[in-house]
């Protein structure tokens, strides 16, 4: 029988799009994707960037004991960057887990399973650097109108409060016919929208030499036939340059849409952070984002309580979000990361002042957001429709989606385009009310173009396959599995 798996991920968009080729790799081998948690084998795709990410998982590990006490058979397997990080310790908490990756081995996943049945004892494997590129791994993608395309693996950044370095290794490019291969052939499959990923993209193409790498790579994109998004994350202010943002004004297909990081307003925390860049480099960024693309939607990320944050750094980073004028914020109370050099500074801030200084934050980007939302009431946007981001959709009968700038919509797709508008269509409505981080508009739906994407979503088919060559993903509907053996060894 052919053995299922399913597989939670937690962390940012690279472990998204790393989930996805492990989900390749699986069905690459002959096994199914449950349609429940009721799996054969349950893959833990961890982070150690978020606050009590450990305890998430062994509370979750926890759980599933008892069930596979009950499941002879049944395989739990941990990767990502908690893995990385805590290798032969997780088996030592966890004794009943099977299998143990780093972030630089995902594509030995099968065989580590499989290994793992043969000798009826846990593997641990932990790479010490890349050994194959994920995206010429096989994979099995969730969505049909928008895609992740890695660009680069890895970073070359100090930060101190960031293990990422550690965990994903130094930075590692992919090369731009690679790229724009992969790029291509999502867009021939009918995906409407690429979100390119690196942990910096904006010092993409420094391995090979080209520092305009990424404004080139971007330019290259709004040549691709059918491409109609094209964002990416993360870049880093310290190589963020104006030929990059020639291109994001100059490439109709570029988004208005940019997510800088700024962690702090304060330049002492900046020094502390090793943040190669100061409070007025970062705003005169913003300012010529701005000149260029009026309309751009920024937004950032900022720690609040960072080791030695004085009531007047704290008030700094506020003028520079009064300054910004963001259109969200991804607000984080610092909190120590074993192995990080901040986790041993001096002058921890007491959890009292980090709570109050971080709720004064959230009021001020929140306002300042509702601001900016009202501000496109009576505007009409185009929404690529999208499926799970309206968690009132079911009471409200709302289709929701994402405008060009990444906005949150909400809509009413009335009588007549109930049941017609399907995810992965374009729809333009008339915004009727900006709430702090979404807009709703319960107009009616000025027009609808059936795409492709939709098609696909409508079928069920999603894209997945075999190997890949030249990071090619193959695409289509999975070819039928043939019948496996019962121990769900590899074909």
């Amino acid at each position: 029988m052919t053995r299922s798996y399913t597989i939670r991920t937690y962390g940012c968009q690279m472990n998204v799009h790393d989930s996805e080729r492990m989900a390749g790799l699986l069905e690459a081998a002959g096994y199914a994707k449950a349609e429940s948690d009721d799996a054969d084998v349950v893959v833990f795709n961890t982070c150690a960037v978020r606050e009590n990410a450990d305890n998430r998982l062994y509370g979750n590990l926890g759980h599933l004991r008892p069930v596979k006490d009950a499941r002879p058979g049944m395989q739990i397997a941990v990767g990502g960057c908690l893995a990385q990080k805590d290798r032969s310790e997780i088996v030592r908490r966890a004794p009943w887990v099977d299998v143990v990756f780093g972030t630089h081995n995902v594509h030995a996943l099968p065989v580590l399973l499989e290994r793992a049945r043969h000798n009826e004892a846990a593997q641990v494997e932990i790479a010490e650097s890349l050994e194959v590129f994920p995206s010429t791994l096989p994979a099995r993608r969730e969505s049909a109108y928008a895609g992740w395309v890695s660009i680069s693996v890895g970073c070359n950044n100090t930060c101190t409060f960031c293990i990422v370095p550690s965990l994903r290794g130094t930075e590692k490019d992919r090369r731009p016919g690679d790229v724009l291969a992969e790029v291509s052939a999502l867009a021939a499959d009918g995906v409407l929208e690429v979100t390119l990923l690196g942990q910096n993209v904006n010092s993409y193409g420094v391995e090979f030499g080209d520092r305009g790498a990424f404004a080139k790579l971007l330019r290259a994109c709004g040549d691709v036939e059918g491409l109609e998004r094209v964002r990416f994350t993360s870049p880093h202010p310290r190589d963020f340059t104006s030929d990059v943002i020639a291109a994001m004004a100059e490439t109709p297909n570029v988004c208005p849409q940019l997510h800088m990081p700024l962690q702090s307003g304060s330049d002492d925390v900046l020094r502390r952070m090793r943040r190669s860049y100061r409070s007025t480099r970062y705003l005169g960024i913003i300012d010529e984002v701005r000149a260029s693309i009026p309309d751009a939607a920024i937004s950032t990320d900022i720690i609040v309580g960072f080791p030695g944050e004085t009531d007047a750094d704290f008030e700094a980073t506020l003028d520079v979000v009064r300054a910004a004028r963001f259109a969200n914020a991804f607000t984080f109370q610092y909190s120590p990361r074993p192995g990080t050099p901040a986790a041993t500074l001096p002058d921890q801030v007491p959890k009292a002042v980090v709570q109050e200084r971080y709720e004064r934050l959230v009021t001020l980007q929140e306002e300042i957001s509702w601001e900016a939302n009202r501000a496109i009431e009576g505007r009409v946007v185009e929404v690529l429709v999208s499926t799970g981001e309206g968690r009132k959709d079911g009471a409200t009968r709302r289709m929701s989606g994402r405008a060009r700038d990444g906005r949150l919509v909400h809509f009413a797709p009335g009588p007549e385009g109930s049941g017609t508008i399907r995810p992965g269509d374009v729809v333009e409505v008339t915004v009727g009310y900006g709430a702090p981080h979404h807009l709703v508009a319960d107009g009616p739906v000025l027009s609808h173009r059936r795409t492709r994407a939709g098609d696909v979503h409508e079928t069920g088919t999603r894209t997945g396959g075999g190997a890949t060559g030249l990071g090619l993903p193959a695409f289509g509907a999975p070819e039928p599995v043939a019948a496996a053996p019962a121990c769900g060894t590899s074909a």
